[in-house]
């Protein structure tokens, strides 16, 4: 430890003033002792000017000394938090006015900062809340120090009744004790479910912390498999609308031509007819089952390596309606190759659908891109139309069509670890659709 000096700062200006003086004074005394005649006379000479001199040094040190406790008020403020203070002796070119401008320099800083963490802070606070998933933040020792209010409608409680109790007493120690995300089957006070449990650890006030993120997967699952319940009973409806009218149509006529006395001389070609009709429309309705089925039951992929620049060049070839410009390198892939030669093949029937509407062309090229084999089927058609159902199973803008080339074709790619996009093409008129499966499938011939 440093030694410290018995004397205040105030009484070593003053004495070093005091000091600096002497000298004059014992100059003025001695010449005092010649130049009077009695000796009363000097001393007293001698002490009037130790008086001046002493309240001289007096009013240097408070001069000297009050910008010091200025200094010291502010700093105060600053550690205290109080950045609305000023210093009033602030300017350039005195010493002390250089250190009351940075000290005011430094105070506005602070604040400025302060205001914008406070501010930051109370935004990320209504983010937290406004989220639907839980979010709780356990202490160093494992107590809780905050939820949101999804994690309060999780635990069933409010935070008042939760703040301060710890893991183990909330049934949470066992998820802190994970670090990788994972999903569970749990049973919470607001009621069971999948969930996806996030556990990761932050500093606070140079204490480890514990974050536990919380989602509820049951309903977002729920929410979506409702939502392609409807996609799917909407088709399916419209489909099934489009065979059962005719059929109860025919029906009615038929039954109409078959009761009525004397008969038509033609009802035996009407009711064959209607017979027809009806015939035809059972036969389109199983056409439409046996689709269903193929896409329900599609098989998992029979990876083996084959050639990828052949058997896009066979699929390429299938497609007798107009030339399929085809490019790409020799490359050998580990993939099914009869489900992605069909893929393709579906690919290239839709793209040649559209280009044969307004007399485009279509291409097929394949390139490695990133570590991934990028396929890409390119037409001149008129573009993708407005609609977001492209995906959806026996969903078709076009007569005739099946409505599930496109599912087939982006279920079997993504069995195969793959990805299906649609867009339009930015160079032109027409769209693309881009097929990528991961390089650990495609290798260089």
């Amino acid at each position: 430890m440093p030694r410290t000096s018995r004397w205040s700062y105030e009484h070593r200006l003053l004495a070093g003033l005091l000091l600096v003086a002497l000298p004059a004074l014992l100059a003025f005394g001695a010449a005092a002792a010649f130049a009077f005649d009695a000796m009363w006379k000097a001393a007293a000479a001698t002490a009037a000017l130790a008086a001046v001199t002493l309240a001289l040094a007096l009013a240097l040190q408070r001069r000297a000394v009050f910008p010091l406790y200025t200094l010291s008020n502010l700093l105060e403020a600053l550690r205290e938090g109080d950045y609305s203070l000023r210093g009033s002796r602030a300017r350039r070119g005195d010493a002390v006015g250089e250190v009351v401008w940075e000290i005011n320099a430094l105070a506005q800083t602070l604040r400025e900062q302060r205001l914008s963490v406070e501010e930051k802070s109370a935004q990320l606070t209504k983010v937290v809340a406004a989220l639907d998933i839980a979010v709780l933040s356990f202490d160093a020792d494992g107590y809780l120090t905050l939820a949101n209010p999804a994690a309060e409608r999780l635990l069933a409680q409010p935070f008042a009744a939760l703040d301060g109790r710890s893991a183990q007493a909330l049934g949470l120690a066992g998820f802190l004790a994970a670090d990788a995300a994972r999903v569970v089957e749990h049973a919470f006070p607001s009621g069971a479910g999948r969930w996806e449990i996030r556990h990761s650890r932050f500093r606070a006030d140079g204490r480890p912390h514990d974050l536990l993120v919380i989602t509820d997967l049951s309903r977002a699952l729920r929410e979506e498999e409702r939502l392609a319940w409807q996609r799917l009973l909407r088709v399916l409806g419209h489909e099934l609308n489009n065979s059962l009218a005719p059929i109860r149509s025919m029906a009615a006529t038929v039954s109409k031509l078959i009761a009525a006395e004397p008969p038509p001389e033609d009802w035996r070609g009407d009711a064959r007819s209607g017979l027809d009709v009806i015939g035809d429309r059972a036969d389109a309705l199983a056409r439409f089952m046996a689709r269903y089925t193929a896409l329900a039951r599609l098989p998992p992929p029979n990876l083996r390596e084959v050639a990828f620049d052949e058997l896009a060049r066979r699929a390429a070839r299938l497609e007798q309606r107009l030339d399929v410009r085809v490019a790409g390198p020799a490359l050998r892939a580990a993939l099914d190759p009869d489900q992605i030669e069909q893929a393709l093949i579906n690919l290239v029937r839709n793209a040649a659908d559209a280009a044969l509407t307004s007399g485009g062309d279509v291409a097929l090229n394949w390139r490695e891109e990133n570590g991934a084999l990028v396929t890409e089927i390119v037409d001149g058609g008129p573009g993708l139309p407005p609609s977001g159902n492209l995906f959806v199973p026996f969903f078709t803008t076009k007569p005739g069509g099946s409505g599930i080339g496109l599912v087939l074709a982006r279920q079997i790619v993504e069995q195969h670890g793959g990805t299906l996009a649609l867009e339009n093409r930015a160079d032109a008129r027409g769209c693309v659709a881009r097929l990528r499966l991961p390089m650990s499938a495609a290798t260089p011939n």
